[in-house]
């Protein structure tokens, strides 16, 4: 029992930014408002996006997990820079750590209980291999696919890294501008986009198999906070939400994908 609990905990902080997660600790916000600026909105139309040739050398169904994850934080990786380079911004390559049981991070130490992170101090993205297994398992998440929507997620924040959005947010925490939890959700949110982002691009270069979406929308809604609350306390408390809703996840996962536009992903405007 005391093992099943850690793991459900471990899925939702699994796509946390922990050095993020740091800051918004230190601060108590009052709901001013944060006035965000969208550094999406002069990328290229969808017609103009992808990378424009399909990606050779792709692991089969038999390959071992490190040499899948390794082959799909790449090909995430090249759309961004290509995506990115296009309206002039400089796309700084992230690094990936996969790692078993315990790691030593540029955000401080972590254990497996952690789960998949990003590090902003480090830019790097640290993968723990046992969680896939989890989200396999006792979330009935399962599919390459499925592990393919978590790595985009996590070189999402990246992404939000690399163009201000999470200098942005900091800078809201730190004048007070909004809900600590809010400002963490639009940005898991955005994450969820820019993810859904990528995938519409694997739509366009013919690498999705029969399945593959229902694979990334059940790991987006596997990790919504709904969820995670119903099977950890059997109730539900919006107020402590720092991720979003299963409904949400999906939901902006899949406005990623119909778009095929890192400007449809603007989630500090508006309802979420």
């Amino acid at each position: 029992m005391i093992a099943g609990r850690r793991s459900i905990v471990a899925l939702a902080v699994a796509v946390a930014i922990v050095a993020a997660t740091a800051l918004l600790a230190l601060f108590t916000l009052r709901s001013d408002g944060f006035d965000y600026q969208d550094p999406f909105d002069p990328l290229p139309s969808p017609e103009a996006q992808g990378t424009g040739t399909e990606v050779g050398g792709a692991p089969d169904s038999q390959r071992r997990l490190d040499a899948f994850l390794a082959f799909v934080f790449e090909d995430v990786q090249r759309f961004w820079a290509v995506t990115l380079e296009r309206s002039g911004i400089d796309y700084a390559p992230a690094k990936l750590v996969v790692f078993r049981g315990a790691v030593v991070t540029g955000c401080g130490p972590a254990s497996a209980a952690v789960g998949p992170f990003y590090c902003a101090l480090d830019r790097t993205v640290y993968l723990d291999a046992g969680f896939f297994r989890r989200l396999a398992v006792e979330f009935r998440a399962p599919g390459d696919f499925a592990q393919a929507y978590v790595i985009a997620h996590e070189v999402g924040h990246h992404v939000q890294n690399v163009t201000g959005v999470f200098a942005q947010v900091m800078e809201a925490i730190l004048a007070g501008q909004g809900d600590r939890n809010e400002l963490s959700i639009r940005m898991e949110l955005q994450a969820d986009c820019l993810a859904g982002v990528w995938g519409r691009s694997t739509y366009e270069r013919d690498m999705l198999e029969r399945g593959d979406l229902d694979e990334a929308l059940r790991a987006a809604a596997a990790v919504g906070d709904d969820r995670i609350q119903r099977k950890t306390t059997g109730r539900i408390d919006p107020e402590t939400w720092t991720h979003g809703s299963s409904q949400q996840r999906r939901t902006w996962w899949l406005r990623g994908y119909a778009a095929g536009d890192p400007d449809s992903c603007d989630s500090f405007s508006g309802d979420v």
